[in-house]
């Protein structure tokens, strides 16, 4: 198998729309780490991804006849604009199936490359299902995004270049995956030749289809997956990627949001480009791994894989990386309702930054703090501001890694409403007209909605928390309408963000 691909990527046809990017050091991440960071300039590329080889590449070596019929594909991203630039140097008719969730400035892009758009349902699997009939109906040729021999060939030429690039002794390869065309292409070729060069996989903690896989034995279809890291937000991992991975992928690491957003930050006073979620996975990783390996001294790889990020993402991102650093602690605090109890908080506080308080009268006996402090130590300085809080008596409650209080509760405290037999939930709504209506045509006018908050960041998908009074004989009923609904839900019921700040 591995000569079989390594033949495959020696032979690949990219350089007609891709170019050879740098593998640029990153001297503010090497010094943090002590290692020798080096990253993988995916996102220079003419459509600022990597997705461009192996959709060059499969297009290539479709025969005339196929050619002159036409190609297909289905993507709300880097893939659809791989596909449009590939098929404008071939000369070929491109049609890219997109979800109607799709932001503007992604279809637009497919279209200034010459793309002939086709707007189709709310997701993925919907615009990728009426691809497939379209294939049939009009003689198109289908080309998949990563589970294809040629399309792994094409992205396995981001490892040949690294090699050729840096000769010299490599301790890792961190790559991040999502149907894992991208992996399975840089494994066979780095294992190939440089088999002690350890390949590590990245995928969000909320989208793990490749871990799941590994862990499993055999591919697996997860139930759901995030949202932040559209770029890999797969549910099933390629069939070919699979059995290339498990042989020669040497583990997978698991990033949350706000190691990706600390990621984000990183890269960006390295290089000051800004990458998208997906492709800050493989420093998040780096940065993990380093402090998990007490590595020192060696050379990392990071592959930067793409830079098509939302503007209106910024916000959320600069608000998460300071938590995804360990450079910033939400604190969930009741102190006594007395004089003075205000200013021994404060006191306890000391010099630190304070980078957001919100304080509201809770009863005569007690109030609620929720504040945002600065840290410069990390871990070590979280654990003995939280134990010099508690040794004086006050409740605290760390709430950084809370995604309700992140989330929604920060903007939402100042009072708790009178609403009895209230239920809380955090929904995931598509971002397209009709959904807010949906979800009340559904729930009818059984139950009362008695709060509501929404957040968007750019991604196809709104935030949203709801509380609603259902009473103790409804809830088997009202458990029936939450399956029903179709939306991924999550319970916070017994969330501290919601019994200190909100509860009734």
């Amino acid at each position: 198998m591995k000569i079989h691909y390594l033949e495959r990527i020696l032979k690949a046809r990219v350089y007609d729309v891709a170019d050879e990017t740098p593998l640029q050091p990153a001297p503010r991440l090497s010094q943090r780490t002590a290692n020798t960071v080096l990253l993988k300039r995916e996102d220079l590329q003419p459509v600022f991804s990597f997705k461009l080889r192996g959709a060059f590449n499969k297009i290539y070596h479709l025969s005339a006849e196929k050619r002159a019929a036409g190609v297909i594909a289905a993507s709300a991203g880097n893939h659809a604009q791989g596909v449009a630039l590939a098929a404008r140097r071939l000369g070929l008719r491109a049609v890219i199936v997109m979800p109607k969730t799709t932001p503007p400035i992604k279809v637009e892009a497919v279209r200034a490359l010459g793309g002939e758009v086709i707007l189709h349902g709310s997701t993925y699997d919907e615009a990728h299902d009426h691809a497939r009939g379209l294939t049939s109906a009009e003689g198109l040729t289908f080309i998949p995004p990563y589970d294809d021999p040629e399309v792994i060939a094409g992205q396995g030429t981001v490892a040949m270049e690294i090699l050729r690039q840096h000769p010299d002794p490599i301790h890792a390869v961190f790559v991040p995956v999502g149907g894992g065309g991208l992996i399975a292409g840089m494994a066979a070729y780095i294992k190939a030749l440089r088999p002690e060069i350890r390949v590590i996989g990245v995928e969000p903690t909320d989208a793990p289809s490749l871990h799941a896989a590994l862990e499993a034995g055999e591919r697996v279809i997860l139930p759901q997956v995030g949202i932040f890291a559209d770029g890999v937000a797969v549910r099933q991992v390629g069939e070919e990627p699979f059995r290339i991975a498990r042989e020669l992928v040497d583990e997978v690491i698991l990033v949350d949001e706000d190691a990706i957003c600390a990621a984000i930050q990183d890269i960006f006073e390295d290089t000051r480009a800004v990458v998208e979620p997906s492709g800050a996975l493989a420093v998040a990783a780096l940065k993990q791994y380093v402090q998990r390996e007490g590595l020192r001294g060696t050379t990392l790889v990071a592959i930067n894989s793409g830079a098509n990020m939302n503007f209106d993402r910024l916000r959320h991102v600069a608000e998460r990386a300071a938590l995804g650093e360990g450079r910033e602690i939400l604190l969930g605090v009741t102190i006594p309702e007395r004089p003075g109890s205000f200013r021994r908080f404060c006191h306890l506080i000391g010099a630190r930054h304070i980078t957001e308080f919100n304080y509201r009268y809770h009863d005569p006996q007690r109030a609620q703090v929720f504040a945002g402090v600065q840290l410069r130590e990390g871990e070590r300085e979280k654990a003995q501001l939280l134990e010099r809080i508690a040794s004086e008596g006050f409740e605290v409650h760390d709430l950084s890694d809370n995604e309700l209080a992140k989330i929604h509760v920060r903007d939402m405290i100042g009072g708790r409403g009178p609403a009895r037999h209230e239920r809380l939930y955090r929904f995931e709504f598509p971002e397209r007209p009709g959904a807010l209506l949906r979800f009340l045509n559904h729930m009818g006018q059984r139950w009362n909605i008695s709060l509501f908050h929404y957040r968007n960041h750019g991604a196809a998908y709104g935030r949203v928390l709801v509380g609603i009074q259902v009473p103790p004989a409804d809830r088997e009923e009202f458990q029936h309408f939450l399956d029903g609904l179709g939306y991924p839900y999550w319970d916070e019921n017994d969330n501290p963000a919601y019994t200190l700040f909100l509860r009734p």
